[in-house]
Formats: structure tokens, sequence, C-alpha cells
């Protein structure tokens, strides 16, 4: 079972390495920083699953492996903000 679950996280490597290369391809075509943050938290998810491939500790809970999927999704976070900075401002000055 081992084997099999190491090809799986490879698999899961490998999904995010495309998942990242796809949107860093539409950054470069638009310039939109929306996707180069999906495209970094994409490639630190494939960092992720490489470290649960190569670390002798392979475990979700260890501190390195979830410290590394919580930037991630504070990365996309980040991105959604960012994305919606301006609309915020206006709205929090009462411009419309």
């Amino acid at each position: 079972m081992h084997d099999f679950s190491v090809f799986l996280l490879g698999v899961l490597a490998m999904g995010d390495l495309v998942a990242s290369l796809f949107f860093l391809r539409y950054w470069l075509v638009t310039q939109d920083r929306f996707f180069l943050y999906f495209s970094s938290s994409f490639a630190i998810q494939m960092v992720c699953r490489i470290l649960l491939i190569t670390t002798t500790a392979n475990s979700e809970s260890e501190p390195l492996v979830y410290g590394l999927r919580l930037l991630s999704y504070a990365v996309i976070l980040a991105g959604i903000f960012d994305k919606n900075r301006l609309k915020i401002t206006k709205a929090l000055s009462g411009r419309s």
C-alpha cells in the first residue's frame, strides 16, 4: 500500500505542476497578478507533495507540510484580496 500512496502523491504533484504552468501561461498573456498568485499556490502545493514523497516522516500533520499547505491557501486568499482591493477601498470610502 505504501508504493501506491507514493504513486498517487506523484500523480498529484504532477497535476499541481501542470496547473501551475497553466496559470503561469495565462499570467504571461494577460499580466494579471491573479493568475500569478494561483500559479505560485499550485507550485507550493507541488513542493509540499514532493516533501511528502521524499521525507521519512510521511505525514500530513508534520509542521513543515502543514505550514506549506497553509501558505498555499494564504497565497490564494491574498490573490483574491488583491484582485478586489480597488472595489473594497471604494466601498469603504463611500464612493460609488
